[in-house]
């Protein structure tokens, strides 16, 4: 058995058993971040070998983040973390015993959806009706509950408008939404405000050789980033607080559950793999009724 150094285990964790679970870029990235930092915190309290490390030692790094008054969900990551470094130097025999296995998780902090009223994402779409391809892009997001990295991956080919933009069931469009890691592809109607959107926008369209359906004033395609400044650019100048990207999903969803698409339904357009996640907008829609039905009083 080999008592390696704090960061000759870290090394060993991410050339060996990081590729060998082919997690995410992002994953890596965040568990190393984490790792890095535990690693700095044991060093400076003490132990400088794995074999010095005791479960009070990972004990008081929970303290520690608990004392930098890091969010519950940070503290959860880092948490899982500390478990995976853990089992990976018991699994290949660097440690005999994997002292972090009974390290618990804090709670998770049950945070209520944000989800914009029917005034307020009207004032959004307000907001952005003079920018043809930022319109189209809240659009897209209100009108189908898409993820960022979904709406950054989508290409010409993922979508299908109709001939003639109606309201009739029969005139829907179609979007294509090509999954990330561990999910499944999936298809979506496009309502007639959606495909509106996006004809006008696609009428403007740079000509370029890259596919991806929304592209830069540099003739380049947007990345999450870049549509995620949009967005709060335009929910800044509508005056909505406390939203995001990700508020326009919670929106499409509740909405659509509040008029009464079935949950099914939403479910499949979120591409939620149990819809036991998707019942959390029952509530939400539950909200969202009795406060237009007092605001609105005949």
């Amino acid at each position: 058995m080999t008592d390696l150094t704090l960061k000759q285990a870290l090394e060993a964790y991410q050339t060996v058993y990081m590729p060998s679970r082919n997690l995410a870029p992002r994953t890596r990235r965040e568990y190393l971040n984490d790792l890095h930092d535990l690693v700095s915190f044991l060093e400076k309290s003490g132990p400088k070998r794995i074999s010095q490390i005791e479960r009070r030692h990972l004990e008081g790094y929970q303290a520690e983040l608990d004392r930098r008054a890091y969010a519950g969900p940070t503290r959860r990551r880092r948490t899982v973390s500390v478990r995976s470094l853990f089992k990976f130097l018991t699994r290949d025999g660097y440690i005999n015993n994997n002292i972090a296995q009974g390290l618990i998780p804090p709670r998770s902090e049950q945070k209520q959806p944000r989800v914009l009223s029917e005034r307020e994402y009207k004032d959004l779409l307000r907001a952005c009706a003079h920018q043809t391809r930022d319109a189209a892009i809240i659009e897209l997001l209100l009108q189908t509950g898409i993820r960022l990295s979904e709406l950054s991956r989508l290409t010409l080919r993922d979508i299908e408008l109709p001939a003639r933009l109606k309201r009739a069931p029969e005139s829907v469009g179609v979007l294509h939404v090509r999954a990330g890691k561990g999910r499944r592809d999936r298809y979506i109607a496009l309502n007639y405000k959606a495909c509106r959107a996006l004809k006008a926008y696609l009428k403007i369209r740079p000509d370029i050789e890259d596919d991806r359906v929304f592209v830069s004033k540099f003739r380049k395609p947007l990345g999450p980033r870049a549509s995620q400044n949009i967005v709060k650019k335009y929910l800044d100048e509508a005056g909505i607080e406390g939203a995001s990207v990700h508020t326009l999903r919670h929106t499409f969803a509740t909405h659509h559950v509040a008029k009464g698409t079935s949950l099914r339904t939403v479910q499949e357009a979120l591409g939620h793999a149990d819809l036991k996640t998707t019942s959390v907008y029952v509530s939400l829609a539950r909200e969202v009724m009795n406060k237009e039905l007092q605001e609105h009083a005949l």
